[in-house]
């Protein structure tokens, strides 16, 4: 059910019964009104027959006390009556009563009695008193309708949004690390809705996890790979160069009195020899380490060297690089991380691949530096871990330097890799 159509049918409900319960005090307070009324005119009715029967011989002020027993003992509303009009009491003019009260004097009726004059003036103080107790009444009412309305419609928001709270449980759930957010089954539209897309974002979130993992076992191996790779070589090339070294410099060491000349200097030109193989040795391994010359904004000669290394090396690709005539300029950050991902996607080329060529391009476009690796090889075998792996690793690194990265299958067979930087690389 819609939680609109479920919050309208309740407060709907509600709401018409307060109105019947409203209209039922209304009519039992019309129904009092009227009895009292018709009392109250069968009891004029009766004093009026009363007051005609008074024998005319009675002294005025004997006759006026019966007449004032008779009005008391038959409780009149909204009239005062007298034989003398000197006796009917002042409207009142303070107060409420003054507020409320007719404007125009009040007419007093004359009715004649054989020789008596019966006065009849109107009493709007009754009236007043009356209306004000309606009014008191229907105010009550009101505040008790008012109370009700408000105590309902809390009580069904309340019941009818009782499910955020399961989901802000699920959502907490996701935030401490479960996998599942346990979320029941909703009955409202909207809320499985809702749960329906906290679902999805468990699921987006165990999927991103676990490749997170994937990248941070990747990034050990590869850790472990540069370590073992270094340790080799600074065995079998560095290790050989200083025994060389070392073999030279004792043999001048121990001969140094009986060497001629001419074996002294062709023993130095030896020192010489293999302190430039270490020389060039240690060169080769920074450069693995970090390629020389980014710092100084050199990204295309870098990049150059690295696809001619690649050239040079017998994997049957053809490579091609594609240069603008001047990049803009880079951070240092950027830089390196558009190299290294240039570095990673050649790497996968040459081991994944199949291709037989590979170019790479780089050019400068709307505020951005594109650059675009395609080969014509295998492509991705599967499209549902194209974020996992090397490819995520790349995308990780060039978000941290604000850049995206993007890859898809060619039509004609291969991979288009696209890494993107802004021009103003956020610090």
């Amino acid at each position: 059910m819609d939680l609109r159509k479920r919050l309208l049918h309740t407060l709907g409900a509600l709401l018409g019964g307060l109105l019947v319960v409203a209209l039922a005090i209304n009519l039992y307070s019309l129904r009092s009104d009227i009895n009292t009324e018709t009392a109250a005119s069968a009891r004029l009715a009766r004093l009026l027959g009363a007051v005609a029967a008074l024998d005319p011989a009675l002294p005025a002020a004997a006759a006026e006390a019966q007449l004032h027993a008779l009005a008391a003992d038959a409780a009149l509303r909204h009239l005062n009556i007298a034989f003398d009009a000197a006796a009917l009491p002042a409207p009142e003019r303070g107060g409420l009563a003054g507020l409320l009260a007719p404007t125009a004097p009040a007419a007093v009726e004359r009715i004649v009695l054989g020789t008596r004059t019966l006065h009849i003036a109107p009493n709007p103080a009754s009236e007043i008193d009356e209306r004000l107790g309606d009014s008191v009444r229907l105010l009550i009412t009101l505040l008790l309708f008012s109370g009700a309305t408000l105590l309902l419609a809390w009580w069904s928001a309340h019941r009818a949004l009782s499910p955020v709270r399961e989901l802000e449980a699920g959502l907490e759930r996701l935030a401490g690390g479960d996998a599942d957010p346990a979320l029941p089954a909703f009955r409202l539209h909207e809320f499985r809705r809702v749960a329906g897309a906290i679902e999805a974002l468990a699921a987006a979130l165990k999927t991103s996890r676990a490749a997170r993992r994937d990248l941070a076992h990747q990034l050990i191996r590869v850790q472990e790979e540069e370590r073992r790779t270094l340790a080799r070589e600074l065995h079998d090339e560095m290790g050989q160069t200083l025994t060389a070294l070392n073999v030279t410099a004792a043999h001048l060491e121990r001969h140094a009195g009986q060497l001629s000349p001419l074996e002294v200097a062709a023993c130095a030109g030896e020192l010489r020899r293999d302190l430039r193989q270490g020389g060039s040795q240690l060169r080769q391994m920074l450069k693995s380490l970090r390629p020389h010359g980014l710092d100084a904004g050199g990204l295309g000669g870098a990049l150059r060297e690295l696809v001619d290394g690649w050239q040079a090396r017998s994997t049957g690709i053809v490579f091609h690089l594609d240069l603008p005539g001047e990049l803009p300029a880079l951070s240092d950050e950027a830089a390196l991380a558009l190299y290294r991902v240039v570095q990673e996607a050649l790497t996968n080329v040459v081991r994944h691949s199949g291709a037989r060529f590979c170019a790479v391009g780089l050019l400068a476009v709307d505020g951005e530096i594109r650059a675009e690796i395609v080969d014509d090889g295998c492509g991705l075998p599967d499209t549902a871990h194209a974020g996992r792996g090397g490819l995520l690793g790349m995308t990780e690194r060039l978000e941290m330097v604000g850049g995206r990265c993007h890859a898809s299958n060619e039509k004609t067979g291969g991979l288009r890799l696209c890494a993107v930087l802004p021009r103003a690389v956020p610090g």
